[in-house]
């Protein structure tokens, strides 16, 4: 099948041009390419992006199927314009195992929206007690590229000591959840004045900026490669800084609901709002983008975390802690980042394509946007705006904290090595911003 894309600007810059796309391929770039036996796609005044890559998804398959599943998961990722995510471990059972993760990888290929890649555990049913055996689940079917116990912190130094070591060995990567468990038992929103006054117990910086710190030191020693999980304080930044300046193999990512939000969400006691680590202050969000801008963060991740109503719907501190991310990121970024002129649209490509897959080292993914490569692209209009409704989006789940938020920026065409899996707010698996599974068991 041929497919034409008329008048889009590459990256968001020079003069608009014709994309023919063919067996799976960027076959031509340029103006006025014949149509003939092509599907046509008008696109005029529209940005044409590499596909997006998320190292950071939960989409609850197996054993959590009434919040998401892989198909609901991977209709929302491609309609927010992403071509691969990464699939987190922590499902029932645990993807400690080649028999979980290869069942992960052989579901997202069925689906076939977006390339699901598993994320091994680091510890045997994330208890962070024994490593698991990372070779096997790296040379399964699914060839994970990536350990994290995400969740739940690999506190013990030589477990994440060990697991560093045997991950440098195999070439896949250790990403960390960096939370010191004993500086936050109990706590459930940002350690400060907001928390002091509504009586929520405080998750203070120091429990996430001193694993970090401990982290980078190890892999250091260790000549590993890490990357830390969704960073969310201004102390986490400058630690980031120092260790890439040591040249200490470190990565790190960022989540667009810690771009937008802060912690002065919380007098509602919504659920919605309860995420881990927890929206921080004002200061810490300026930091975080500065951070981003400057290439200290290396890219965006959604941690995508879909839960059933009654899993949000109660008491804040009993609240699950997760937010819906896939469909939001890039309206948030371009909200966030592009907006203020702190990111261009091709810095847009690095943080949300180029980098990731970089980190993970995905062969097909994050590839410039020129004759030969692949057809993993997503198109974007700059200039419109949606309004966010959670019971439109099309996970399983609603719980976005963006909810009624006016954004800009939709996705308009995603591509998966030239098949489209998403166009104008549906996708071919028949979900969309009109229909929706069930939210609740």
């Amino acid at each position: 099948m041929t497919v034409l894309i008329k008048g889009v600007r590459l990256y968001g810059e020079g003069d608009p041009v014709d994309v023919r796309i063919a067996d799976g391929q960027i076959a031509e770039i340029g103006p006025g390419i014949g149509s003939e036996d092509a599907e046509v796609i008008e696109a005029a005044g529209q940005i044409m992006l590499p596909g997006f890559v998320d190292l950071h998804t939960h989409l609850r398959e197996p054993g959590r199927e009434y919040a998401e599943d892989i198909e609901t998961g991977s209709a929302a990722a491609a309609l927010g314009g992403y071509t691969a995510v990464f699939a987190m471990a922590n499902t029932d059972p645990v993807a400690d195992s080649p028999v979980v993760t290869d069942h992960v990888w052989r579901r997202g290929q069925q689906v076939g929206l977006v390339d699901v890649h598993p994320v091994g555990a680091v510890t045997v049913g994330l208890e962070g007690k024994q490593l698991t055996e990372m070779g096997l689940m790296a040379a399964g079917a699914g060839q994970v590229r990536m350990f994290s116990d995400d969740g739940i912190c690999v506190h013990d130094p030589l477990i994440m000591r060990r697991a560093l070591e045997y991950a440098s060995g195999l070439g896949v990567l250790i990403a960390q959840h960096a939370e010191e468990p004993r500086l936050t038992v109990g706590a459930v929103a940002h350690e400060g004045p907001n928390a002091a006054k509504l009586g929520l117990a405080g998750w203070p910086r120091s429990a996430e900026e001193s694993i970090v710190a401990r982290d980078a030191i190890l892999a250091r020693d260790a000549r590993a490669r890490v990357h830390i999980c969704h960073a969310s304080t201004a102390g986490t930044v400058e630690l980031l800084k120092w260790a890439k300046a040591q040249g200490i193999l470190i990565t790190a990512e960022v989540t667009p609901h810690h771009l937008l939000l802060d912690d002065g969400r919380l007098s509602s006691y919504d659920g919605r709002n309860r995420v881990n680590p927890p929206l921080r202050e004002a200061s810490d969000v300026q930091a975080l983008r500065q951070a981003l801008a400057d290439g200290v963060i290396d890219c965006v991740a959604t941690d995508h975390a879909p839960h059933a109503e009654q899993e949000k719907c109660c008491e804040f501190a009993n609240a699950r802690p997760g937010m819906l991310g896939l469909q939001t990121a890039l309206s948030v970024i371009v909200a966030t980042m592009v907006a203020p002129g702190l990111l261009s649209w091709r810095d847009v490509a690095r943080v949300m394509s180029e980098a990731p897959a970089a980190i993970v080292g995905l062969p097909d993914q994050g590839r410039p946007l020129e004759v030969g490569e692949p057809a993993n692209l997503t198109v974007v209009d700059p200039d419109a705006t949606w309004t966010v409704t959670g019971s439109k989006l099309a996970s399983r789940s609603d719980n976005t904290p963006f909810e009624s938020m006016e954004l800009p920026a939709t996705v308009t065409l995603t591509m998966l090595r030239g098949k489209v899996t998403a166009r104008e707010g549906r996708s071919p698996a028949g979900r969309s911003e009109a229909t929706r599974g069930s939210a609740t068991a």
